[in-house]
């Protein structure tokens, strides 16, 4: 069946989630908002990933919720030879197995492109690992922050003496992206060649890309920049501001921006100083700047600060907490929020919908996470077990 006929962008196409934390699972149910059967395979009493920052009775967390939404589970002991025929006989079923884990646990597993290859030779592998897997490196684990801490990034967030971390997993929700990306690369080359490949991605690589600007101005100046703050080294006043009522930030960008904001503060004449005659001479003399757009800041509430801002064409916000973001009548009109019924919840969760919609075959959020093992008699009732071999399977522990 063609594409562009199927109701669905991914409609047809199954995927095998072995998936933990965020960088793969999301990876994986990016695939499944725009049609794919993805079935999360989990530990038999439910994998580690699911019970991060608790929020239901049973103690799954927030992300896990977020990154398993349209998807099913199945319980699985991969370590046993019963589990291993199981996993044979999926992968039998399967377009893509995703998976993010070191190349040694990967093949340990029976779950490296080789051995995947020889059950089903176009089958493609999406692989995202924390530092790569070449020589070196293959072997390493890490997090997040791990990856943020080794770019470039956390060095020139916050200020000399403190180093500060994102604390919203940015490298995690990036690298699933580019896997999901690769992977849909894969899945339209396979309809020509109608061979599987390998998808490779690492934390690291994608932490270096969100901060490839300020390594290759230290590559080609060698100007050893220091950390500012929130405050842009590059151009400005670009900060975070205190108003007489909460924070918000703002950023003058270009010429026409900066000689906007000099009107709005009642400086028209900066327009024309040669200590800010581009991006760079401004963001050298941020500070400056800074102290001038927070005196300005501190005598206005948030909303009259950010209206007067608005007028002049500047890009500004709100400094929310999460409550804010929640309650943004925007926000809310965009359709970001999907609100989610869990088993033990104290009321819906927001799902956060997928970051890109296509107009005709749009993404959806349709199904709630799966419970642990949700789905497991019927997945294996797919691939060909029985009733009697399913509780043979449950009395042995397999699943």
């Amino acid at each position: 069946m063609e594409w562009n006929k199927m109701s669905k962008v991914l409609e047809g196409i199954r995927v095998l989630d072995f998936g933990r934390f965020i960088a793969g699972p999301f990876c994986a149910a990016l695939l499944a908002d725009y049609g794919a059967d993805v079935i999360r395979i989990d530990r038999v009493g439910g994998s580690e990933d699911r019970f991060i920052v608790p929020v239901t009775d049973s103690g799954e967390g927030a992300l896990f919720l977020q990154v398993n939404r349209n998807k099913r589970s199945i319980t699985l002991d991969i370590d046993s030879a019963e589990g291993r025929d199981v996993v044979r006989r999926l992968v039998e079923t399967a377009d893509v197995v995703v998976a993010n884990m070191p190349p040694r646990s990967l093949k340990s597993l029976g779950l490296d492109y080789e051995t995947l290859c020889a059950i089903k030779p176009d089958i493609i592998l999406t692989a995202s690992t924390a530092f790569g897997s070449h020589e070196g490196a293959g072997h390493r684990v890490g997090f997040d922050g791990v990856g943020q801490a080794l770019s470039g990034a956390v060095y020139m967030s916050g200020t000399p003496d403190s180093p500060t971390k994102a604390m919203v997993p940015v490298v995690d929700f990036s690298t699933a992206l580019s896997c999901a990306l690769g992977t849909v690369m894969a899945l339209y080359e396979r309809r020509v060649s109608g061979r599987g490949q390998c998808v490779e991605a690492s934390l690291l690589r994608t932490a270096l890309n969100l901060s490839s600007g300020a390594l290759i101005e230290e590559a080609t100046l060698a100007i050893n920049r220091q950390a500012t703050g929130n405050r842009s080294p590059s151009y400005g006043p670009s900060d975070i501001f205190r108003t007489s009522d909460g924070w918000i930030i703002a950023q003058a960008i270009g010429q026409p921006l900066f000689r906007r904001w000099c009107a709005l503060v009642g400086k028209p004449d900066l327009a024309d100083d040669p200590r800010f005659h581009d991006d760079l001479s401004r963001g050298s003399h941020g500070e400056y700047l800074s102290a001038l757009m927070g005196e300005w800041c501190a005598t206005r509430t948030r909303a009259d600060a950010l209206s007067q801002l608005e007028q002049a064409r500047i890009p500004a916000a709100p400094v929310y907490s999460p409550r804010e973001a929640l309650d943004d009548p925007s926000i809310q009109a965009s359709g970001a929020y999907v609100w989610t019924d869990y088993p033990g919840l104290p009321r819906k969760a927001p799902i956060v919908a997928p970051p890109a919609v296509l107009s005709r075959t749009p993404p959806e959020v349709e199904r709630r996470p799966p419970t642990i093992g949700e789905h497991t008699d019927e997945v294996l009732a797919e691939v060909g077990y029985d009733r009697a071999q399913i509780l043979a399977l449950r009395q042995a522990g397999v699943v």
